[in-house]
């Protein structure tokens, strides 16, 4: 159990010190690149990769249906 926590909170400090970095190279706030990460990107990938799926499903089905 120790060393699940032990990775856990190892990573969320690997997290914080990239988006620290990030911050100082952009010149941007920790919160601000916290916002552009999370509150900008994050959802927009959540969005757009269903839909690269479903096309790539699409391109997929007519390729096998193409070959057959």
């Amino acid at each position: 159990m120790y060393s699940i926590i032990h990775f856990f909170v190892n990573l969320y400090a690997y997290c914080t010190d990239f988006v620290i970095i990030l911050a100082n190279i952009t010149g941007l706030s920790y919160y601000e690149v916290n916002f552009i990460i999370f509150i900008v990107c994050y959802p927009l990938f959540l969005l757009v990769a269903p839909i690269v799926y479903l096309i790539q499903k699409n391109r997929l089905r007519k390729l096998k249906n193409s070959l057959l």
